[in-house]
């Protein structure tokens, strides 16, 4: 072999190893990046009429597993889904109580029944009647503070739903500029491994947010999906993803009925994205929690009504009304259970516990007729206070008359949500029904949650051994590298040696 193409040979090796060290450099410095794809620096033999020629240093390529990548991808959606569910449901865990400890829905209103059995037996006991209007208040404050939290809840559902529709429209434009550099790259045969690990790592990120299917094209470029099937614009000059801020209540719903559409290119996908944060938080805006708003007015109303229907005009609005059943049913009750209160007219005088707060018409098909104790009327008066325990409690609204059941259809502003239980007679079994209906979605999603999270912990794990970095192979590269490095080097000064040696004969 020639000495200068021996020297060409060691220089085009010293200039691969170079190549090759910076890649090895790059992949342990990324070591712990979520979604960096390995590099690998490939190389081939250069020859010229069956003479080796050396090695040529190939365009920076990536270890991937484009299955696994995509698998992962989708649970990260399905995680966020139920991550941002049991977020808003264990809120609500938190101030509904726990039954058995007294401070659930049913346990108070079992005391405000417990209150009006020991003032049956002295209905005059000023204490007595204190203490059953103490009682009603706890379950009223009880009421208010549940129905607050499903609003705080939804309106935080709504709020995150701006906030992570900006981030989406941000990370499309930075993947769609990064697929403009791709595709010119890859034209013109130039490494794109940095700018596709890039790609994916912004890709990764908003994974969480919808749910995403990525889909590389021939020329490098992208096509991004949800996870139903919707393209997602990433060379779109504006933002493609729209929602409008809004400040939500118990009688806004959607659609049309205030709470803003999601658009992508100005067409309404609200229900079409499913899956990730934000699928979970419309969700959880337009169901979920509004029907949890409406079974809790359902509650009050029921609760205000059968002690109305009695005599005694308890719990009512801050107007002292009692609201009827419309149509829709909640149509005159929406947002009930957030004013509902012990009627001030009670609280100012505890003896109408005793006495009843207005004439009842007897009705054979309602409550039959009640007629009030008059002022210095007996003391000792109890017709009241038995009417309210064995029918405003009870299963029915008079002897023979069973009470009208609640409502478990038909219910919220558009009449077009539904309780996931039958209809309950009695104000115990609504409250029974109502808390654990809710707790047990709560309990059903972190459950769900941890199996979802435990495929996602796999899925990751098996990503990064088939395409992840591992430091004490990049290590065993380097040994190499510097011994190929070596190799060359000595190549070089023997053929440096050599030609001085050719010129030191020739003078």
């Amino acid at each position: 072999m020639k000495l200068d193409a021996a020297l060409s040979i060691a220089v085009g090796g010293l200039a691969n190893v170079n190549r090759q060290l910076d890649v090895v450099s790059q992949n342990i410095a990324n070591a712990s990046t979520p979604g960096y794809a390995r590099e690998v620096a490939a190389q081939q033999s250069a020859t010229a009429n069956g003479i080796g020629m050396g090695v040529r240093t190939l365009p920076t390529g990536r270890e991937t597993d484009d299955l696994l990548q995509a698998g992962l991808l989708e649970q990260n959606g399905t995680v966020a889904d139920l991550a941002t569910q049991q977020a808003a449901l264990q809120a609500i865990d938190q101030v509904q109580g726990t039954p058995g400890q007294g401070n659930d829905l049913a346990s108070l209103l079992g005391k405000l029944q417990d209150s009006f059995s020991s003032l049956s037996g002295s209905p005059d006991s000023q204490s007595g009647q204190q203490e059953t209007v103490i009682s009603a208040r706890t379950l009223t404050n009880s009421i208010n503070t549940m129905a607050g939290a499903y609003g705080t809840q939804r309106q935080g559902a709504q709020d995150a739903i701006v906030t992570d529709v900006a981030t989406v429209n941000a990370a499309l434009g930075t993947i769609g500029s990064l697929s403009d550099q791709i595709v010119i790259l890859k034209a013109t045969g130039q490494s794109t491994a940095d700018l596709e690990n890039q790609r994916d790592t912004v890709i990764g990120s908003i994974s969480g947010l919808l749910g995403v299917k990525a889909l590389t094209q021939p020329n490098g470029d992208l096509l991004l999906m949800t996870m139903s099937g919707l393209n997602l614009p990433i060379h779109s000059s504006a933002n493609p993803l729209s929602v409008s801020s809004a400040t939500l209540g118990a009688s806004t719903y959607y659609p049309g009925g205030g709470s803003p559409a999601l658009t992508l290119s100005g067409i309404d996908v609200t229900r079409q994205m499913t899956g990730g944060s934000i699928g979970a938080n419309i969700a959880l805006r337009d169901v979920t929690l509004p029907t949890y708003q409406a079974e809790l007015d359902e509650f009050a109303q029921n609760l205000s009504g059968r002690f109305d229907t009695q005599g005694l005009r308890l719990f009512t609005d801050p107007i002292g009304a009692v609201p009827g059943i419309g149509l829709p049913v909640q149509s005159n009750y929406l947002g009930f259970a957030n004013t509902i209160q012990v009627n001030p007219a009670i609280t100012a005088s505890p003896n109408l516990l005793r006495d009843g707060t207005h004439l009842v018409v007897g009705s054979p098909v309602g409550a039959s007729a009640f007629t009030p104790n008059p002022a210095g009327g007996p003391a000792g008066f109890a017709t009241m206070i038995s009417r309210v325990l064995d029918y405003a409690f009870g299963i029915q609204v008079q002897s023979g008359v069973p009470q009208m059941p609640s409502n478990t259809t038909g219910l919220g502003p558009a009449g077009n949500l539904a309780a996931p239980y039958a209809p309950p007679a009695t104000l115990s079994a609504i409250a029974t029904a109502l808390v654990a209906s809710q707790a047990q979605a709560s309990s059903a999603t972190t459950v769900q949650l941890g199996a979802e999270q435990a495929v996602q912990t796999s899925l990751t794990a098996k990503l990064s051994n088939a395409t992840g970095v591992s430091i004490d192979t990049e290590m065993s590269n380097m040994i190499q590298l510097q011994n190929a490095y070596g190799a060359n080097a000595k190549i070089i000064s023997a053929a440096q040696a050599m030609w001085s040696q050719l010129l030191q004969s020739i003078a």
